[in-house]
């Protein structure tokens, strides 16, 4: 046996030993924490590693990444910083010039956000604004929320009867079927070269954020099968839990599924609806700013009851993409017809999740908490599109204030896994800390203790791994754990007027780095995975 043991940093452990500054670890397996002097004594011929006052703590989970879109926001065009529909373009040429690839895909532009001296500045790129600036070459743009794009005529053209689809629009940016048909002939002409590079890329992106497990939520409108099943010939240190989008309605189809995909789970982005920024989300009302528009149902029911039950009974994970309030209710509605066939404890056992679930009231939270449901969840969504004149307000109007309701949810006994949707969002797990702690709507926010609870063990509980070890730091858990550079280590609670016992030197909490606005967010220096180290910061 080879053990390692850490000293002279700042571990996060368990209130049994809050002040702890070494681990040792034998065979990627945590075997003991402590203080420096002990360890030392205990472990006389361990390699001995100084922490040069480091703070170690467990690493992280991202419960909710497409990877290749991920590695292409990377490597490719990203239009997440554009800030008018001039500045989108310009950013599209300059790419152009410089890419021989066969399709151009370019992600994360935000007409939301969007203003300039120009006319329609603030409106999305068009087919002939596209076609201006690219000639005759395939051009795929998403939204930022990857539930529309904007697409060239030499793409429109790949997709047969394109013009019949629903949600098709001449010059306009598409959604739904159109949206979901053009995507996968812009898929069709990645190579199997670009798109293994991108993954890998994305892969080593999570390590340098302290990331050691993604899981990756692929289906036939995302990613596609041969995106999804290569995934499965990675060769990398980050873990990949897969799950595959595809509604079933028998035990036999779930596991046939399950076999032929190779998949985790049969969910992930299993649409039920679409986003809000996009206005595909399912709304029980009507969108402020679209009146008569109420988004997108792509599963009823009768639909969902019948997946939830064939995955139960198959004893597999299923999960669904909801995030309108229209698509919640459905789910909770056929989430509690199965309950009463099945009972709640077999579907507690499957863990089934819910991605997004951002209009959840208190009595399907209830609902949820009951059938053990793991609600994976996007806080930096908050952060980017939450607050006085943002989306949410533009889109919802009074109702914006109920989103992602961390708060609601945690009190009900929904499990939180927190994620970033990359590539919606960047991979930043601290930043997503600091989201969820400082809300928009303060009432809805949680600790960051909670938080990063849920983006350690959650993000294991939420991928099937709840062993009441994975994702701390204490004897007998796996050596997952990164280091990091931090300034202040601090105590906090959800919010400002909030007391409790748990800010309270007495309580022997251990403290994290400080996450209020304001603050340097950690930076990590080194990552590893069961023992092995899969992140170096480079060195100047």
């Amino acid at each position: 046996m080879t053990t390692q043991l850490l000293v002279g940093g700042m571990v996060y452990s368990s209130p049994a030993v809050p002040d702890a500054t070494a681990l040792a670890i034998t065979d990627g397996v945590v075997v003991w924490v402590g203080t420096d002097d002990v360890g030392r004594a205990l472990h006389p011929d361990a390699e001995v590693v100084d922490l040069d006052g480091h703070f170690v703590a467990p690493a992280f989970v991202d419960s909710h990444v497409h990877l290749t879109d991920m590695g292409l926001r990377l490597t490719g065009l990203d239009l997440t910083d554009a800030t008018s529909r001039t500045d989108c373009l310009d950013r599209l040429a300059a790419h152009v010039a410089d890419s021989d690839q066969a399709i151009v895909w370019g992600l994360g532009w935000d007409a939301s956000t969007w203003s300039g001296d120009r006319p329609d500045d603030d409106m999305p790129p068009t087919t002939d604004d596209i076609d201006r600036v690219a000639g005759g070459r395939p051009v795929y743009l998403a939204r930022v929320d990857e539930h529309s794009a904007a697409a060239s005529t030499a793409l429109r053209e790949l997709v047969h009867g394109i013009e019949a689809a629903t949600g098709f629009d001449a010059q306009g940016p598409l959604v739904a079927d159109a949206h979901h048909r053009v995507r996968a002939a812009a898929r069709a002409l990645i190579t199997p070269e670009a798109r293994h590079d991108a993954q890998i890329k994305a892969l080593d992106h999570a390590a340098s954020r302290g990331v050691v497990a993604v899981h990756e939520n692929g289906g036939p409108d995302i990613s596609g099968v041969d995106d999804f099943r290569s995934l499965a010939d990675l060769d990398h240190g980050v873990t990949v839990r897969r799950y595959w989008g595809q509604p079933v309605s028998t035990l036999e189809e779930a596991r046939a599924v399950v076999s032929a995909m190779g998949a985790d789970g049969i969910g992930g982005d299993l649409f039920v609806d679409g986003a809000l920024g996009s206005r595909t989300a399912w709304l029980s009302a009507e969108y402020s700013d679209a009146p008569g528009e109420f988004g997108v149902s792509y599963l009823d029911e009768e639909t969902i009851a019948n997946h939830l039950r064939a995955t139960t009974l198959a004893g597999v994970q299923a999960g669904f993409h909801v995030i309108g309030d229209g698509a919640v209710a459905a789910v909770a509605a056929a989430m509690t017809l199965v309950a009463d066939e099945l009972g709640t404890p077999a579907l507690a056992r499957c863990a089934h999740r819910l991605e997004h679930a951002e209009m959840v009231t208190a009595e399907q939270a209830e609902v949820f908490a009951r059938c053990g449901v793991v609600a994976s969840m996007q806080p930096l969504f908050d952060d980017e599109w939450g607050g006085d004149d943002a989306l949410y307000i533009k889109r919802l109007g009074d109702r914006a204030p109920t989103l992602n309701n961390f708060a609601g949810l945690a009190k009900a006994g929904v499990a939180l896994a927190f994620s970033s949707d990359a590539p919606v969002c960047d991979i930043d797990p601290w930043a997503t800390i600091r989201a969820a702690a400082h809300h928009h709507t303060p009432t809805n926010a949680i600790s960051p203790r909670a938080a990063f609870a849920a983006c350690t063990r959650g993000g294991w509980r939420a991928g099937g791994v709840n062993d009441g070890l994975t994702g701390t730091l204490v004897p007998g858990a796996p050596a997952h754990y990164a280091v990091w550079d931090v300034d202040e280590l601090v105590v906090a609670a959800s919010h400002a007027g909030v007391q409790r016992w748990s800010t309270d030197p007495r309580s022997r909490v251990p403290a994290l780095p400080d996450v209020a606005p304001g603050a340097r967010l950690p930076e990590c220096v080194r990552t590893v995975a069961a023992g092995v180290t899969i992140y170096e910061r480079p060195t100047a």
